[in-house]
């Protein structure tokens, strides 16, 4: 048996759900949509599951979270699939996909063609065992990567009240449910390798604020060290955790984030592989012209800085997901994914956003002694690539987003860029608006410091009429040198 679509997405997650709301509003018919799933629900946001889904009072549940209320958008329940004929085909594995045929084939047995495919198969949580440790199914080691690890993690809270949790990681995942365990009253002792928490993305003064503030909650760190081995009771449940500098740490839960692998395994051999994930072109498009790929599978051109990247962020999943549906439908009015990279979290009384690229040398600015608004930049080869904010107003992060967006010169010493702060961003802000230009002359054009040019009319409206000008001349002139050469 099979069944044949126009647009299949395989993949059930962030990306799923905002690329099914595009094709919706580019007018897709009923019954030419496919999603195939591996979980039983319909797509979600899943950066509520290590943030309102761990609340101890009024969690989040489904249905509060599908797509795409995280961008503030439509609500995409599985009552809204059924009445825009988006067929959901959840609770199933796809064993195979032939891509030279456009068929996939599920566990069952089904055989699903398609015209055009999207893989939106994410990525999955690395596992303890993949670093020769032991023990990811005892029942009281979690991870968090989708809603029944979710569930999983929430229950053993619940038994877990006043105990003891180690948390495997200080990353994006380790930092928010550690901060999600102490307002669950939990005792939180985080264990990473790295000198400082977030080391791919916060300096070390940037951390050691966070750090501070998480002590002042209870929270140990110990760092520079690796778990490497668990003690178990006679039932099989974790009861302490051994590092590699000789600690031994008691344990009645343990959560693990150190990382995740892209779910590249049935395009391998068929498809073109880079930097870990499925490399497409700047339409989201694969080396097979008719499949696509999207959110943290893909690996797609960075316009900004000029090489190829592989973003693990929901801002990623849900803009890659809206720019493929768009070259997929209107493949000529569709341009480049122009992508500024985006991340950004919110634990405890935090809120930061950075923006850009994380190297170069860092200025750093703001308050750090009361840490309610501070950020930094970072400055490479004379320009900003990345700027980061906490404590910032939506007017503000805007500001920082356009700031590091237009990539300027950066043409003041390191100490006057600290002192100026967030009004640096300000300033290059403005210096390239572009306001209404009255009663200027052609010829007439305004510099500022930001090198912007500015005239009355597009400069290809002049080009055009000096063009004009010069062919009449040239054809006058030729007109009189015949005449006078029949006079000679």
């Amino acid at each position: 048996m099979g069944r044949a679509f126009v647009y299949v997405i395989l993949g059930g997650g962030v990306a799923a759900g905002y690329a099914a709301l595009e094709f919706t509003r580019r007018g897709v018919s009923d019954g030419e949509l496919c999603i195939i799933s591996e979980e039983p629900v319909a797509p979600y946001e899943r950066p509520a599951l290590s943030k309102g889904f761990l609340l101890p009072e009024a969690p989040a549940r489904l249905p509060s979270f599908h797509t795409c209320v995280g961008a503030n958008d439509e609500k995409l329940t599985p009552k809204w699939y059924k009445d825009h004929g988006i067929e959901l085909v959840l609770g199933t594995l796809v064993k195979s996909v032939d891509v030279r045929r456009k068929t996939l084939l599920s566990s069952t047995g089904e055989t699903i063609s398609y015209k055009f495919l999207i893989i939106a198969t994410g990525a999955r949580a690395l596992k303890l065992e993949e670093f020769g440790v032991e023990g990811s199914d005892a029942e009281n080691v979690c991870y968090l990567r989708d809603l029944a690890d979710a569930n999983r993690l929430a229950t053993v809270i619940q038994s877990s009240s006043n105990g003891n949790a180690v948390v495997i990681g200080g990353g994006y995942i380790g930092m928010e449910c550690a901060a999600s365990l102490v307002i669950n009253k939990i005792n939180v002792t985080m264990v990473f390798p790295e000198a400082h928490c977030m080391a791919r993305l916060f300096t070390p003064k940037i951390a050691s604020l966070y750090e501070d503030y998480y002590r002042a909650k209870g929270v140990k760190f110990i760092k520079g060290t690796v778990l490497t081995s668990f003690e178990f009771d006679s039932n099989g449940k974790v009861t302490a955790v051994n590092l590699k500098d000789g600690n031994q740490l008691p344990a009645d839960l343990v959560v693990v984030g150190i990382g995740i692998r892209p779910n590249t395994s049935l395009f391998e051999g068929q498809l073109t592989i880079e930097k870990g994930g499925i490399k497409v072109n700047s339409k989201m498009q694969s080396s097979d012209s008719s499949v696509y790929a999207i959110g943290d599978v893909a690996t797609f051109p960075v316009k900004l800085f000029g090489e190829m990247r592989r973003l693990e962020h929901v801002d990623s999943a849900r803009k890659s997901a809206r720019h493929a549906v768009s070259a997929i439908m209107d493949p000529v009015k569709t341009g480049e994914f122009d992508y500024l990279p985006f991340f950004y979290s919110r634990v405890f009384a935090f809120s930061w956003q950075f923006y850009g690229d994380p190297t170069g040398d860092v200025v750093h600015f703001g308050d750090y002694e009361d840490g309610k608004s501070f950020g930094a930049y970072w400055v490479k080869k004379g320009h900003l690539v990345g700027s980061f904010l906490e404590g910032g107003t939506k007017e503000e992060y805007e500001i920082i987003s356009k700031a590091t967006q237009l990539k300027p010169a950066v043409t003041i010493d390191s100490e006057e860029l600290e002192k100026e702060g967030l009004g640096f961003a300000q300033t290059v802000v403005s210096q390239h608006k572009v306001p209404e230009v009255k009663d200027i002359k052609s010829s007439e054009m305004v510099r500022q410091s930001s090198s912007v040019v500015m005239m009355k009319k597009p400069l290809y409206v002049w080009h055009a009429a000096t063009g004009v000008v010069v062919a009449a001349s040239v054809a006058a002139f030729a007109f009189w040198y015949g005449r006078r050469r029949r006079r000679w």
